[in-house]
């Protein structure tokens, strides 16, 4: 079976295969998105991932359905950022003015909600639920054993899962603000 014309061959370049694939990449993600501008931006940030991590693919339709899983994966986050976005939003509308953090705070804090949200759907399920009931409901370890209807021993291997998942996360956090 030949690729079309327009498809980059394997071995090609990745000027080839944006030349091939950025304009229905960008149409698909601004139907799903409902914004150019949000569709330019996703399209983009997946060649420049392309650009970062090279890959090689076997043909053009190898390429086309890595680029549509990239697509998706892209929509994914954005959305995910975007309800991160507006629950602190919210929350930043109920407080006095004197409160509000400045815009640079402010993008910080969402990047890092956005990153640990990130970091939670990492997690298996059950690590996370620990997680989340000891830092954010302030549980004790027999009180989440009993919850989760585990034993302690597990609480406290999911909870040190959990820590080094931050751990990573303060690591990855630093190397971005330096």
């Amino acid at each position: 079976m030949n690729a079309p014309p327009s498809a980059p061959v394997p071995g090609s370049t990745l000027e080839d295969l944006y030349r091939a694939n950025h304009g229905w990449m960008q149409r698909w993600l601004q139907r799903k998105l409902g914004n150019a501008s949000d569709a330019a931006e996703l399209a983009q940030d997946v060649f420049v991932s392309l650009l970062s991590t090279p890959r090689v693919f076997n043909d053009a339709e190898h390429a086309r359905a890595y680029l549509g899983r990239m697509s998706r994966s892209a929509c994914v986050d954005f959305w995910r950022r975007r309800r991160i976005e507006q629950a602190y939003l919210e929350v930043l509308a109920a407080q006095p003015e004197h409160q509000v953090p400045s815009l640079e705070h402010q993008a910080i804090i969402l990047e890092t909600l956005g990153q640990l949200q990130a970091m939670l759907e990492r997690m298996p399920k059950r690590v996370a639920e620990a997680f989340c009931l000891a830092q954010l409901q302030g549980m004790k370890q027999r009180e989440i054993a009993e919850q989760l209807g585990v034993s302690e021993r597990s609480v406290n291997k999911y909870l040190a899962q959990a820590m080094y998942q931050c751990l990573l996360l303060e690591v990855e956090l630093d190397v971005s603000l330096t």
